[in-house]
């Protein structure tokens, strides 16, 4: 019993799936997944998801935007190549620039736990292409419960958070609230952002902060949600749920523009039925619609003429539902459904002479998101077989996508295509073969396709732009070994995807276009109990990612966007009520880097922390850390150009992570 709680705590996540859980369908995407529990337990240095998967995962890193709203690449691929859930409601953020991805409209005390599953291998979601990220948050409880947490950190950091659940077996009900800001974070060498940006682009640049603003906070965000939860009859059940965020005044240092406010609300409603006949063991329902409104604004910024600035609002809307059905045929378990969701994307510049706070607007300039829908139809199929030793599963989907243009960008000539249809099939397999009852193989191949989104298609900075790009597919392998003994266990992983028509910024051209490409890595992850009180946990990752043809114009057939070797190794001591963490993350340089495309060469680094937890009694526990306990300078996302990033003709901005970071979190639980 002591051995699973120290794997839950110490290495925050089950990446082993020790038993194969052969009453489900997807038995064998159980091994090729990795779940990362206790994320609210562990995460206290911020409430940022995105912090939390790229501490937790090897294959998920993090894109260092600010100082919270940060974004994920997982395998080396980001944005739409990546799927990204909440309670199966999809996100999508609205800035073009990726201020707002989808994991930040989630925070960590909120979630229950989080399911990664690299590759293709899904087929309930539209765009699964690299990989999906499933985050649930904590569902009610019948009695009652609760929980406060009270955080402080350097940079004056402070986040309080509360939630509480109830209910019977009948109705249950969960709410929580928290919020949390924070000042500008120095990195190693004492800058804070705006000291970071004034170095590269100089005190004259009028991208730098403005005198007024150089010292604000970095951001404020505060969050709500709900869930009921209602039981009719024993074999059924109808869920509701809701959550808030409000984040305002978020500084964006190596962006252009800043974020005024990033507001957004993700609805939701399911229900289930359970046992109606022999050809329905699961009937459920779930539908979602989320929305995104963002604001963001030179407002900050040191002007030439400090009575104008530029706004830039964008809006981003998505409904959704998915009906599916499982049941027994002989000895397989198979899962039929309906997909589908309708997106709206939105966005207009204004040009304001009255400054910051508002005033009559001077000009409004066409549409650059010019108000675009894509509406997406599906069909997909699952099935589960045992076969001995072997566990088999297998799905496929069918997807008949739809994106229009309804009004016309500055980047838009009159010849471009406005209303584009896209169809595909995906399908993949996976097989597990159980050695014994501590080795198990697994082996995967798969089909993924994802659509261009609207900044793709109809966002440029020349009048280029036609609209007509292709959607991509992976076609990807998978292979692995997972053993796991008493005290110790070892998970190997390694993947080779081709990319068709993969989609790819161009920096001559400043648009965006196809080519062919491969991304190929590998993912180990291992345990070792030395005794009962200490431990070892590690986790690596490598990846390498090369076009097939350099693009026109360029030589580098270099990538963007694949991460070199990672490391996170973790020394923990458990004794009583006493937990100690000591844990090293390091990384290798970048050697292979997409040049032409606007990266650059990055050191590698070597990254110590140390965390300290005791609890105090059943109700009460407090935690002390720190991070970068060497205060070391370094950066671990790089500055591809499908970002705008501010820079001078030596090159962009690369934004430093935090020096040395102190913490604590007092936690009251009821």
């Amino acid at each position: 019993m002591k051995k699973t709680l120290m794997i839950s705590v110490m290495t925050a996540s089950a990446i082993f799936a020790n038993e194969a859980n052969l009453g489900t369908i997807d038995v064998t995407t159980d091994i090729i997944s990795q779940k990362i529990e206790n994320v609210s337990g562990e995460e206290l240095k911020s409430a940022d998801v995105a912090e939390a998967l790229s501490k937790n995962s090897s294959s998920v890193n993090l894109i260092r935007r600010s100082g919270i709203a940060n974004d994920i690449l997982v395998r080396s691929q980001k944005k739409d190549n990546i799927v990204v859930m909440i309670d199966d409601a999809k996100v999508c953020g609205a800035c073009p620039n990726r201020m707002d991805p989808p994991t930040s409209h989630i925070v960590t005390n909120s979630v229950e736990d989080i399911e990664i599953i690299g590759g293709p291998f899904d087929v309930e979601h539209m765009g699964t292409l690299s990989g999906i990220v499933k985050i649930k948050t904590k569902d009610p409880k019948e009695g009652f419960s609760g929980e406060i947490n009270a955080n402080a950190g350097s940079y004056d950091y402070k986040k309080l958070s509360i939630s509480g659940s109830g209910g019977t077996d009948k109705i249950r009900v969960l709410m929580s609230a928290s919020t949390e800001n924070g000042e500008q974070y120095k990195d190693g060498d004492g800058n804070t952002f705006a000291q970071q940006l004034v170095n590269k682009v100089g005190s004259a640049s009028t991208v730098r902060y403005a005198d007024t603003y150089k010292d604000m906070d970095a951001f404020t965000k505060k969050t709500f949600s709900t869930k009921f939860f209602i039981n009719p009859t024993d074999n059924s059940e109808i869920r509701l749920g809701y959550t808030l965020n409000r984040s305002d005044d978020i500084l964006y240092p190596s962006s252009t523009m800043d974020a005024i406010y990033d507001d957004s609300d993700i609805y939701t409603f399911g229900a289930t039925l359970k046992d109606l006949g022999t050809y329905s063991k699961e009937l459920s329902l779930e539908t979602y619609k989320s929305k995104v409104d963002h604001l963001m604004s030179t407002r900050f910024r040191n002007l030439s003429d400090a009575t104008k600035y530029m706004d830039a609002d964008v809006q981003s809307k998505i409904t959704g539902a998915k009906l599916k059905n499982s049941f027994d045929l002989g000895i397989h378990k198979l899962e039929i459904g309906l997909d589908g969701s309708d997106r709206n994307w939105n966005g207009n510049r204004i040009h304001s002479t009255n400054g910051y706070g508002g005033g009559t607007a001077a000009q409004t300039d066409q549409y650059f998101i010019p108000d675009v829908d894509t509406k997406n139809r599906a069909i997909f199929a699952k099935m589960g077989v045992e076969l001995g030793d072997f566990d088999v599963s297998m799905g496929a989907r069918y997807d008949d996508t739809n994106v229009k243009a309804n009004q016309k960008s500055k980047a838009m000539t009159t010849d471009a295509k406005r209303d584009i249809d896209y169809k595909s099939l995906s399908a993949n397999i996976l097989t597990t073969y159980h050695l014994n009852d501590d080795t198990s193989i697994f082996a995967g191949i798969g089909k993924g396709n994802r659509v261009p989104d609207a900044k793709e298609l109809f966002m440029g900075k020349t009048n280029t732009v036609k609209g007509d790009l292709k959607q991509t597919k992976n076609y990807e392998v998978d292979f692995g070994v997972d053993y796991v003994a008493d005290t110790y266990g070892i998970k190997s992983k390694v993947f080779h995807s081709t990319l068709k028509d993969y989609i790819y910024y161009h920096s001559v051209n400043e648009k965006y276009v196809n080519v062919d490409a491969k991304i190929y890595g590998i993912e180990l992850s291992g345990y070792k109990y030395f005794t009962d009180e200490i431990s070892l946990d590690m986790m690596a990752s490598w990846q390498r990612g090369k076009k097939d043809n350099a693009l026109s114009g360029q030589s580098d057939k270099d990538l963007a966007d694949i991460v070199p070797l990672k490391t996170n190794i973790g020394l923990n001591y458990e004794q009583a009520s006493h937990l100690v963490r000591v844990e090293m993350v390091a990384a290798k340089n970048w050697s292979n880097y997409d040049k032409d495309n606007g990266e650059q060469a990055l050191p590698g680094y070597a990254v110590f922390n140390a965390k300290y937890n005791y609890k105090i009694n059943k109700s009460f526990d407090v935690t002390v850390g720190m991070d970068n306990l060497f205060d070391k300078t370094y950066a671990v996302s790089n500055t591809y150009k499908d970002l705008t990033l501010a820079g001078t003709t030596d090159g962009v901005m690369l934004l430093n992570e935090p020096g040395r970071y102190t913490y604590a979190n007092l936690r009251y639980k009821f």
